[in-house]
């Protein structure tokens, strides 16, 4: 069994003495594992930082195995990601949660190439928290907890949407909203992509995608908490408002 794709390393650690398991988000071939001979050597531990793009070469006895992947680096995003705190901490929130929620060996193209155009943008801090903001509402989309922002659930009307039912995802005007609006949660302009999206805003939205990220897509995969880089990330954005 084999097979050659490309694909964005996710996590990378050390197996035996010189080995190491990579678990890489293949646009063919979904989130995949494997082990790397020599991983840890001078040549190749460079070449396995999260975030790379790499092109790999999968082979295995049986399909169901573990396998081995061969390595060789496409485009590294290691300078842009350690370009500052933001940068970094983006990253690591990006990677780790596709590495928590996407199934194992399960191609999802479209949110591999909206990863990929997320994490070409690392560094470019003024950007990046919105670009990011809409990367969770596809990956939200792309798992089957999209939300509907559309229309007011209530009443039915396009205007006036300020708020997201926790329950259904569902907009709520502020008309519709009625004596419920303190348990809802914000619908800033920018999440139906309008407005200038000032960082209030994104905080807002961080706000509801961490809800729904947390209450719906969490617990749908099991008892784990989301990893708590999504946390860092949203608390290192929040230091600049």
């Amino acid at each position: 069994m084999d097979w050659r794709d490309h694909g964005i390393l996710l996590t990378a650690r050390g197996h035996g003495e010189t080995a190491a398991i990579i678990e890489v988000f293949t646009e063919g071939h979904g989130r995949h594992a494997g082990v790397v001979r020599g991983g840890t050597s001078r040549k190749i531990a460079p070449i396995l930082q999260s975030g790379a793009q790499l092109d790999v070469l999968w082979r295995a006895r049986l399909e169901e195995h573990l396998g081995t992947f061969q390595v060789e680096p496409l485009r590294s995003r290691a300078a842009a990601a350690f370009s500052g705190r933001m940068a970094l901490a983006g990253l690591n929130a990006s990677v780790a949660l596709l590495s928590f929620c996407l199934p194992e060996r399960e191609p999802h193209p479209t949110i591999y190439k909206q990863t990929e155009q997320l994490l070409d943008l690392l560094g470019q801090d003024e950007i990046w928290p919105l670009a990011y903001l809409r990367w969770e509402l596809a990956l939200l989309e792309e798992l089957g907890f999209g939300l509907d922002l559309s229309a007011c659930a209530v009443t039915g009307a396009a205007d006036g949407l300020v708020y997201v039912s926790p329950k259904t995802g569902r907009a709520v005007s502020a008309d519709g909203a009625g004596e419920w609006a303190d348990k809802l949660l914000p619908l800033p302009p920018c999440l139906r992509g309008e407005g200038q999206a000032p960082d209030a805003e994104i905080a807002a939205g961080f706000k509801t995608t961490g809800y729904f990220l947390e209450h719906h897509l969490a617990p749908s995969l099991g008892h784990n908490p989301l990893p708590d880089a999504r946390a860092r990330f949203v608390d290192q954005f929040t230091r600049r408002l």
